[in-house]
């Protein structure tokens, strides 16, 4: 019985050197791959920040001038008014503007708002 284990033992193979590096390769290109479609999905979504970002802030403005009858000075005037949380942030890849003349929202960098 012993003697059977040990020649099943020897006859049995495991994967050779080359086999391992070309799934070792082949693991790699995947990982490429998706990494470089993650980087797309996350443009996107700064996309979708600014857009919103915009929105918010000339919501916000146009419920200043319907309370105030008047356009806000800038925007943390805005946060004052509790019509913002907070002056959206500059670090995501985009600026929003706001010009008291006519409330007026642009944006610039990851979208274009006019």
């Amino acid at each position: 019985m012993l003697e059977q284990l040990r020649k099943a033992r020897q006859e049995e193979s495991g994967f050779t050197l080359i086999e391992l590096l070309v799934v070792i390769v082949i693991l790699g290109v995947l990982a490429g791959i998706v990494v470089f479609a993650v980087g797309g999905i996350t443009d996107r979504g700064n996309a979708s920040a600014c857009k919103s970002d915009a929105k918010n802030v000339e919501v916000a403005s146009e419920a200043y001038f319907a309370k105030n009858s008047a356009y806000a000075a800038d925007m943390p005037a805005l946060v004052t008014a509790n019509l913002l949380r907070e002056v959206p942030s500059t670090t995501n890849g985009y600026t929003i503007t706001y010009t008291q003349a006519g409330g007026k929202v642009t944006a610039s960098g990851a979208c274009t708002v006019a």
